[in-house]
């Protein structure tokens, strides 16, 4: 039976996504789910609670409550502790000089009439009127999506994600798959909330969104850009649980087929329309810009060479010759320390006899790859996200000559988008390494025009050594080739540090699955123990670069690379320890669930996002934000946290870009860098990386993901945990076949 229970909040014990557990000043512990604000706002509240006594396995007897009632008046505690801009004093003067249905009356729909009253100015009426807006959208739909069981963190999402849409409950009624395309939701949670709102299993709208989300990840998550027809089909029938609704998804595909979002090719496969375009687009311009002649550029490249002082090897020699002889497209394809970057510097130089230097451009997909490329060429270097945002409203590049490094990070869509901007005139190098890992996102081009042999290619295999000291390279080609480097000798660059787990095999015979799970732990907290030795003895040297404003230098100078983000050496909790060393005692920090973000940590940038932004003189003149592309995998520097206007600002230097984000964002754009996944570092290069190796892993490893994590030190690359661990990883090559579109053509 329903009991009430009246106190005032003391502390809150535990929070995740509006539930949580506190204790009232009278000692009582509470537990239940608390959508309205953020649970922060309830400490030191006075609350009415309707629920029932339970026994709680770790806090004891606590009060389930089913309802929270604010013991105040609702709009002055709404006012005053959730909607951003107002003070107690100015709530309880607007309620008093309003009403409370007429200040909502304002605050809904006149606004403007606010800056009559003393202390507000424009500044703080925006921050008022976004804040007024999101907490009125996430209290309509909490009233609307309750009755379906939707649980916190779902209707937190859409509230986040709908904010300026209008009448987002209209929109959600009319068709609740509206909400697949609100990132982390997916089809699964709206097809749950569609049914019991009491959409049909059958619902045509049902099939098709089920037919889109079957298609985007079995390419964007999976990597491919077409699917068997049969296997569309089939995993419609696992996600619907049907079993013979194969006229049902043929006259879906029909609709979406004759409506051109998506392709039915030979061999019965489809392919999302965007996907189609973009790879066919790349195979028809990719065999066009190979047939082209350039009437080439020196009569004697031994002469051109020996000027300019270039001691090429025989095969970095054929990719100059191939440009020299009229290749209007190149790809040159190397593997580490097969000396790409000179092979490259000696093409532009070549190219630079007809073209002035402004001409020519090089680019990649991260900022560290931009930089080394400039670095190591001369030539101007830009990201490709820079230089199509820089040249979005003309059709074409101004350049002459374009050359793309580090192509096997880029997938299809991107790729087609940069080389669709290049003049059909101009030359195009591209350079890549296939033993890197895949693109994140659909399709493979570097990989699939070496096996269609698309266009010229040149293939640079044989390694140049700096010294017989240094091993990184050696090692890393060892490991592409799947086989175990001689990584126990002592180099300069290269080192293993062996914590195993003795007698384990035996060990495993013996005892119980639990018993097996407490070793292995123990065995991760010894390999965490042996990065921490590592940290310490490099943070010195860290700390100087952030101290002498360097911040470019620090961010890259220490990097510990895993291969997962959950478990002990997962890359959240290991941002969490690493924290710890690196910046221990900060003047301010921000805490969000189990996150906490420190003034002066190493953060990096988690999605896509328009965000308002300044160059770094534009943020130091003091002048106006303006929107900015800010990608997913930039590194940054969090420099200042505003805590009366729940902001902290992140400088970018790759980009040269100072970024704002709200106090809310932070979750979702925002995760410490100190640790980082593989897949994340693609494309960056770091002083010195240190990689976790432990059988906890084993899933994530092959090959690829090992080359990938080894090639991005620069000076030092440290290996801690598992030798047999790390054995394993060296042999099982990676033999993951993307299904393209390119290779269907």
């Amino acid at each position: 039976m329903s009991t009430t229970l009246i106190g005032q909040i003391d502390r809150i014990l535990f929070e995740e996504n509006g539930f949580f557990i506190a204790v009232l000043k009278t000692g009582e512990k509470i537990s239940g789910t608390y959508l309205q604000s953020d649970v922060e706002t309830l400490k030191e509240s006075a609350i009415t609670l309707s629920g029932f006594w339970d026994e709680h396995k770790k806090y004891g007897s606590t009060f389930r409550f089913d309802t929270l009632k604010v013991n105040q008046n609702h709009l002055f505690f709404f006012l005053n502790k959730i909607v951003k801009g107002f003070t107690k004093k100015l709530s309880a003067e607007l309620i008093e000089k309003f009403g409370e249905d007429g200040l909502i009356e304002i605050l809904d729909n006149d606004i403007e009439k606010l800056l009559e009253f003393n202390g507000i100015k424009e500044k703080r009426l925006k921050k008022i009127q976004q804040s007024w807006k999101k907490f009125r959208s996430m209290r309509e739909l909490g009233e609307f999506l309750t009755p379906y069981d939707v649980s916190p963190a779902l209707l937190t999402t859409i509230a986040t994600a709908m904010k300026d849409v209008d009448e987002p409950c209209t929109k959600i009624k009319e068709n609740p798959y509206i909400l697949t395309s609100i990132h982390s939701i997916g089809f699964k949670r709206a097809d749950e909330l569609a049914l019991k709102m009491g959409v049909k299993e059958d619902d045509e709208k049902r099939i098709s969104s089920a037919m889109d989300y079957v298609l985007l990840n079995y390419c964007e998550a999976e990597g491919n850009s077409c699917v068997a027809k049969e296997v569309l089909f089939s995993q419609l029938n696992e996600l619907l649980n049907f079993s013979s609704k194969e006229h049902l998804y043929e006259a879906a595909l029909i609709e979406r087929v004759a409506e051109q979002s998506i392709v039915l090719m030979k061999n019965e496969r489809v392919s999302p329309s965007r996907l189609y375009d973009a790879e066919k687009f790349l195979y028809d311009s990719f065999k066009e810009r190979a047939k082209k002649d350039s009437g080439g550029f020196v009569k004697d490249l031994d002469s051109f060479l020996s000027e300019h002082e270039l001691n090429l090897g025989e095969q970095q020699k054929e990719a100059v010759t191939t440009i020299n002889n009229g290749a209007t497209l190149l790809f040159l394809v190397g593997y580490a320390g097969t000396g790409k970057s000179t092979t490259s510097k000696t093409i532009l130089d070549l190219l630079n006899t007809r073209y002035e230097k402004k001409e020519i451009i090089t680019c990649a997909l991260s900022g560290i790859a931009s930089q080394r490329i400039a670095d190591t060429t001369g030539y101007e270097s830009s990201t490709i996200q820079s230089l199509l945002i820089k040249f979005e409203q003309v059709d074409e590049f101004p350049y002459s000559v374009v050359l793309i490094d580090e192509a096997s990070m880029i997938n299809s869509s991107l790729f087609a988008k940069v080389v669709r901007k290049v003049r059909k005139d101009a030359i195009l190098i591209v350079v890549g390494d296939d033993a890197q890992l895949p693109p994140i996102g659909a399709g493979n081009v570097l990989s699939d025009v070496l096996s269609l042999s698309l266009a010229p290619i040149v293939k640079l295999t044989k390694i140049y050594r700096q010294s017989e000291d240094q091993a990184i390279t050696l090692i890393a080609n060892d490991i592409r080739q799947g086989e175990v480097p001689d990584y126990r000798a002592k180099y300069d660059d290269f080192e293993f540090l062996d914590v195993n787990i003795e007698n384990y095999y035996a060990l495993k015979n013996q005892l119980s699955q639990g018993e097996l799970q407490e070793l292995r732990e123990e065995n991760s907290n010894q390999i965490i123990t042996a990065i921490v030795h590592q940290v310490v003895a490099s943070i010195k040297k860290a700390r100087y670069r952030l101290a002498n404003k360097q911040i470019k230098e620090y961010l890259n100078y220490f990097q510990v690379i895993t291969p997962m983000k959950v478990g002990t050496l997962g890359v959240n909790n290991l941002n969490k320890v690493l924290q710890e060393y690196f910046n221990p005692n900060p003047k301010k920090c921000v805490k969000k669930g189990e996150m906490e973000f420190r003034l002066m940590d190493k953060v990096v940038h988690t999605k896509n996002e328009n965000m308002r932004a300044w160059s770094s003189e534009g943020y130091k003149d003091g002048e106006d934000s303006d929107t900015r592309r800010i990608f997913n995998g930039m590194s940054g520097l969090l420099f200042k946290i505003n805590e009366e206007d729940e902001q902290v600002f992140v400088y970018y230097p790759n980009e040269d870009v100072v970024v704002v984000y709200e106090y809310e964002e932070l979750k979702s754009h925002l995760m410490l860098s100190y640790a980082l996944t593989i897949h994340k570092v693609q494309g960056m290069e770091y002083d010195i990386v240190v990689i976790p190796m432990s059988f906890s892993h084993f899933i994530m490893h092959n090959t690829k993901l090992i080359y990938t994590a080894v090639t991005r030190a620069k000076h030092r690359c440290v290996i801690v945990g598992e030798s047999g661990a790390f054995e394993s990883a060296c042999k099982r090559k990676d033999i993951t076949r993307r299904d393209t579109v390119l290779l269907e053509i």
